[in-house]
């Protein structure tokens, strides 16, 4: 949920007198501000599998004839953690430490009551904070500033943005900008603007490429293309640089193993989004007047033209009393958008700010409208508040107002808390959110404060899953991050690391459970550790520990989250784990500080940088128990059609199979099974080969496309061998054979195992397996397709009829006069079966269900003719026009 800001740079270097913007002339060098050259900024990036490390060097000269002060500041994201700093004087380095905070403030007050300056980091602006250190340099001296951060980029609207902040304040004689991304999943889109630059400029310092897995951008103005103009010794570069990019998103998780830690990166797509229950809590508080109040309302009017028609909301708006749109969550129908739209224009400021009373009125309307089943079944709720104070009338203690709001929601939906400006005490908003499952923002004083709002809107707009669940076995994971979630909203990620109790194991798998709009669905992710040892061998740039690293930060991160809201025993030793983390990993958080030891004067010169805060198991086994807890009714008969399209009809009560062909051309689609009582449906699609003769006598076909619904249900699925779409109702998802997932609703479980095949069963009693073949893309005839199986038919009427539906009731045949045929190795027959005397042919076909690439020979009678005289009618009856 939170911004994804390119944990990349941000950087400005200041001499003492630093005196940007003169004209150039013979007495002043260029790119020399008051003695001090900078000649040289280099900002390097490498982002591995979303997890960045950033080192910004920056080298200076003193060209004066006596001693200058140089100011290093750089801004960087206040979601990184700076993990070193460096400082070189005349080739002698002199490195930063981070230690225990209390221990690193007593250095700081000795330097300070000495007279002495220090560095520190401190909050600069929306999202950064600022990096400052200083130092004396010696004329003639060289000096080398050195800063390394890292973060994790958080997906957010579907890429991750990287976001810098081009300062250098004077020309630069080497200025570059180098960014590095690996992601094993392959890189799908690569972006980079400037806001400082114009685009041709822009294009011929820039350069951007991205092939499979690895991604580069580079930006290396010239001293040229620095100047604010043809004459000027200042810098045009003064503004924001901006890199965007996404991954591949064939399979929605990704695993990765090195060195005993993993991270599980989540974010499904093709989901139908899950209905919403909307209440906006509203401040309406004098101190909301003017601007406030007229952004509030444009943003809200926004948000709701996005409103969906199956959504439901209400607004409630809190001053000194309480007043509510409506008595209930309405549906958002065209008429009561409208309706609301007139609500929120005359929407006035006025009184104190009750948010106690605001809160457990629109808490007490969600738990309200669940309770009398006046929202959907498969909604999800979620409360929005904004306000820009604090609170000063009723219950006012803002312990207590947690306490009351903590107990309304009882842990059933997720509270996001907006606060408007600095005027309040937003510790108490985010401590509020966080326990209640939800967040805080800051909206910020400005022009833009309504398209903050409307961008915060567009996050949790579109909940795609709710009650996320990540599981993994028993017993071979520790010191596992959080892996339980609310919801996942289109365009995030859900990101999971922990440790792996036994480095030498063979496999590893993963289920990521959730509740969507229409059914339940466990996804599957299976890693086998060999293939993954080899791909690792391809990152031969990368910092080997980058997992280990990422697993540290987020637990870090959420230590501190849990932190904000406990008290006694348990906050020490959250405390106490978060603190040995930072130690450990020399990440600065909260709880620690770098310390800096530089010479000053022939001393040593303590500075600290602090961060501060925003107020005051075997894959094959495993398969293949899977398949057999899937389907295993060997005591049910068998039908299926594979191939060129083979019908296999087995007989069990003579231990025996009929097979016969369908010759039809490609586009035909084919009735398999109708049940007017059940409501079940399949049909196939035939296709042929790649650029066929589809009149040749000689050709092949198969199935292409299959529709398989259930009218009762309302449900439809299509499955080709590239994606499986999935209808309830109108509502779509989507998936793909790389995927591993498994869907569930009432009456219907859907299994997809990687390319392989799929499990469709309706209840107990009625189960499909659609088989994937897949041949070489480049093959120049062949290309893939499907097969179908019904493995369990017993709980279907005996009206059902199709190709296959036909032989579902039991039915009799008799094979006598058994003498050689035209082929030697295939004899030839008499048949009896449905009063017809039929001439058949011993022959195999292959049951695929268990091995894809080799099956399982089944040995069956052949009936010639399109199976005419044991189907009923003929082949053609069978035929109709589309495939629901």
């Amino acid at each position: 949920m939170a911004s994804a800001w390119w944990p990349c740079l941000i950087l400005a270097l200041l001499s003492g007198l630093a005196a940007s913007g003169f004209l150039r002339s013979p007495s002043r060098p260029l790119g020399v501000s008051n003695g001090i050259e900078v000649y040289s900024t280099k900002i390097s990036c490498k982002v591995t599998s979303r997890f960045a490390h950033n080192v910004v060097t920056t080298r200076a000269v003193n060209r004066a004839d006596t001693a200058k002060e140089v100011s290093f500041d750089v801004e960087l994201p206040k979601t990184a953690f700076i993990t070193n700093f460096t400082l070189t004087i005349d080739g002698v380095t002199y490195p930063g430490n981070v230690k225990e905070k209390e221990v690193a403030r007593k250095q700081y007050e000795k330097a300070v009551s000495q007279g002495k300056t220090a560095g520190l980091v401190k909050a600069s602006g929306r999202k950064l904070e600022k990096f400052t250190v200083s130092v004396n340099v010696a004329a003639g001296s060289k000096v080398t500033f050195e800063l390394t951060y890292e973060e994790l980029l958080k997906r957010h609207k579907g890429k991750y943005e990287m976001y810098l902040k081009v300062q250098p304040k004077q020309l630069v004689k080497h200025f570059e900008i180098e960014a590095d991304i690996y992601e094993p999943q392959g890189i799908s889109t690569l972006d980079a603007e400037a806001s400082f630059i114009t685009n041709d400029l822009l294009g011929s310092a820039l350069t951007k490429s991205f092939s499979g897995k690895k991604g580069r951008v580079s930006f290396k103005p010239s001293l040229d293309q620095q100047r604010s103009c043809p004459i000027c010794t200042d810098s045009l570069l003064n503004g924001d640089f901006i890199i965007t990019y996404d991954v591949n998103r064939e399979s929605p998780a990704n695993v990765q193993i090195v060195n005993g830690y993993f991270v599980h990166f989540f974010a499904p797509q093709g989901l139908p989004v899950v209905p919403k229950n909307v209440v906006f809590v509203i401040d309406v508080s004098g101190s909301m007047h003017g601007r406030k109040m007229e952004q509030t309302k444009d943003a809200l009017l926004k948000i709701l033209g996005d409103m969906k028609g199956e959504d439901y909301l209400n607004f409630i708006l809190f001053s000194g009393d309480v007043i509510t749109w409506k008595d209930d969550l309405v549906q958002a129908t065209p008429e009561n958008i409208e309706e609301a739209r007139t609500f929120v224009k005359n929407i006035h400021d006025r009184g104190l700010t009750n948010i106690n009373d605001g809160l457990l009125r629109g808490i007490s309307m969600l738990n309200r409208a669940r309770e009398e089943h006046r929202v959907p079944e498969r909604s999800t709720s979620i409360i929005i508040m904004l306000t820009d104070g604090d609170a000063n009338v009723g219950e006012s203690r803002p312990e207590k107002i947690q306490e009351n709001v903590r107990n309304a929601i009882g842990g059933k939906f997720p509270l996001y808390n907006l606060g408007f400006g600095n005027n309040l005490n937003y510790n108490f908003l985010e401590s509020m959110a966080l326990e209640n499952h939800g967040l805080a923002r800051r909206i910020y004083e400005d022009s833009d404060a309504n398209l903050q709002l409307q961008g915060f809107y567009e996050e949790v707009a579109n909940p795609l899953l709710t009650g996320v669940e990540v599981e993994y076995p028993e017993n071979a994971i520790q010191d596992l991050t959080q892996n339980a979630y609310q919801h996942f909203y289109d365009g995030s990620e859900i990101v999971v690391a922990g440790r792996l109790l036994d480095e030498d194991m063979n496999n590893f798998k993963a289920d990521v459970k959730g509740h969507g709009a229409t059914n339940d669905l466990t996804f599957t992710e299976e890693v086998d550790m060999k293939e993954m040892e080899k791909a690792l061998k391809e990152q031969d740039y990368i910092f080997g520990n980058y997992i280990e690293r990422l697993w540290a930060y987020l637990t870090i991160e959420q230590l501190l989250e849990k932190r904000k809201n406990a008290h006694g025993e348990e906050k020490e030793k959250l405390t106490a784990q978060a603190l040995d983390l930072s130690l450990k990993y020399h990440f600065v958080t909260p709880l620690t500080s770098m310390v800096v030891t530089k010479p000053e004067d022939n001393e040593d010169q303590t500075a600290i940088a602090d961060k501060p805060g925003e107020g005051p198991v075997d894959t094959e086994a495993a398969r293949s128990m899977a398949y057999l807890t899937s389907y295993q009714p060997p005591q049910n008969p068998y039908y299926y059609v594979d191939g060129d399209p083979h019908f296999i009809i087995q007989v069990p009560q003579k231990d025996d199979a009929i097979c016969f062909n369908i010759d039809e051309n490609p586009g035909t689609v084919l009735r398999l099974i109708q049940d007017p009582i059940t409501g079940l449906t399949v049909n196939g699609q035939i296709i042929g080969e790649k650029g066929g003769d589809s009149n040749s006598k000689t050709r092949k076909t198969y199935f292409g496309k299959l529709g398989i619904a259930n009218a009762h249900m309302d449900f439809r699925m299509e499955v080709t061998p590239e994606k499986i779409a999935l209808w309830n109702g109108a509502a779509q998802s989507t998936f793909t054979w790389l995927d591993t997932v498994t869907i569930t609703q009432d009456g219907l479980s859907v299994t997809i195992n990687r390319k392989k095949n799929m499990v469709i069963s309706f209840g107990d009693g009625v189960t499909f397996v659609v088989v994937l073949h897949q041949v070489w893309k480049k093959h120049p005839v062949h290309q893939d397709f499907l097969g179908f199986y019904v493995v369990d038919s017993h709980r279907m009427s005996a009206q059902t009829h199709g190709l296959l539906g036909q032989f579902f009731q039991p039915f009799d045949f008799k094979v006598s006069d058994i003498h050689p045929g035209s082929d030697p190795t295939k004899p030839d027959a008499t048949m009896v079966v449905k009063n017809h005397r039929l001439t058949v042919t011993r022959g195999s076909q292959k049951d695929y269900r268990k091995d894809v690439n080799i099956g399982t020979k089944v040995a069956c009678w052949f009936v010639h003719n399109n199976g005419q005289g044991l189907i009923d009618g003929v082949h053609s009856d069978y035929i109709i026009p589309d495939l629901f």
